[in-house]
């Protein structure tokens, strides 16, 4: 080899020696900026005991995102204080999309129901969408012998203290409409058993510990189609697709009597826009699959997939007008 030869070979060993320098150097400083998202596990916080059914809904859609985000998803149930708990602990969570809430109407509603919060509705978290509504149901054991809620009313009204109501927290969307019920029938003297959740309302009229249950209709839907308990009224706008023989409590005589609690995710208020962003992404891609429509269906849910915009829209609404239905229904603030 020439010396010219020898010294080109030198030179190009240098440049590519420094060139892979720089580049190392540059995949260094990036790396950290670029980490992908999720790197680790993703807890869904769910205010509720188990079986109720924020606690259905979080389950399916922690397994769809987790495949579809190829990382781990799990739920975590935090009951209590009508949900404040677990609101609580997530508006004080690491804001990094790690921990995120599957917030239920309670949300909206315990503004105007507590004295004191864990949380402001409007300042501690950032909505990542709404996932889906589901109607409640009045139900009863079969063996009550009562086929509509005006032949309920009328057997309660002939012992009122011998009848209760089973409902989850106080404050839900489900123990308000107990409560709207009972003031409109004069039926205070029926006692409102209040649970941690509604699979725990649910569990205490299939035992026979009450006579009625006012609660979500997804953990109720099971039981109504193997006639262990019998549905004598929805609260949605119109009936139930596969419970055609339910009434709605419009049809039941009770105008303007439509109640409904809504499934959404929420993250702390300063979780990076971007990770909210693809949250939302992921989410409203597993509702609109035809799958996971028809699974939800299935489970008692109408699948809404609203953007988060909109729903921070919807929780502006609610605030002030469950504080109004508190106050005209009589329940005392906690």
């Amino acid at each position: 080899m020439t010396r010219k030869a020898q010294e080109l070979t030198t030179t190009r060993r240098r440049f590519v020696t420094a060139a892979g320098l720089l580049g190392f150097g540059a995949l260094v400083r990036t790396r950290p900026a670029q980490a992908a998202y999720p790197d680790r596990p993703i807890k869904i916080v769910v205010a509720n005991t188990p079986g109720g059914p924020s606690d259905i809904i979080a389950r399916i859609m922690a397994a769809a995102m987790q495949e579809a985000m190829g990382g781990t998803v799990f739920v975590e149930n935090k009951g209590g204080a009508g949900g404040n708990i677990g609101m609580g602990s997530v508006a004080r969570a690491e804001p990094d999309g790690y921990t995120i809430l599957l917030s239920t109407s309670a949300y909206s509603v315990n503004p105007g129901l507590y004295q004191t919060l864990p949380y402001d509705p409007f300042a501690d978290f950032t909505a990542i969408c709404e996932l889906a509504v589901s109607p409640h149901v009045f139900a009863v054991k079969p063996d009550l012998g009562v086929a509509t809620m005006k032949e309920f009313v009328a057997l309660a009204k002939v012992n009122p203290d011998k009848f209760n109501v089973s409902t989850p927290p106080i404050g839900t969307t489900p123990h308000l409409q107990a409560e709207v019920l009972k003031l409109r029938e004069g039926l205070q003297g029926m006692a409102t058993v209040v649970f941690a959740g509604g699979g725990d309302a649910l569990k205490a009229v299939l035992s026979g510990t009450v006579q009625l249950s006012s609660g979500v209709l997804a953990p109720a839907h099971p039981h109504i189609k193997a006639g262990t308990i019998k549905g004598l009224a929805v609260t949605g706008r119109t009936r139930w697709h596969d419970l055609p023989d339910i009434p709605t409590m419009l049809e039941a005589g009770y105008a303007d009597f439509v109640f409904e609690t809504y499934t959404a995710l929420m993250a702390p208020a300063k979780t990076p826009p971007e990770v909210v962003a693809r949250l939302e992404q992921v989410a409203l891609g597993i509702l609109r699959r035809p799958d996971m429509r028809a699974k939800l269906t299935e489970s008692g849910f109408e699948v809404t997939a609203t953007p988060g915009k909109e729903h921070m829209a919807r929780i502006a609404r609610e605030v002030p007008m469950f504080a109004d239905v508190i106050s005209r229904a009589g329940v005392k603030k906690l």
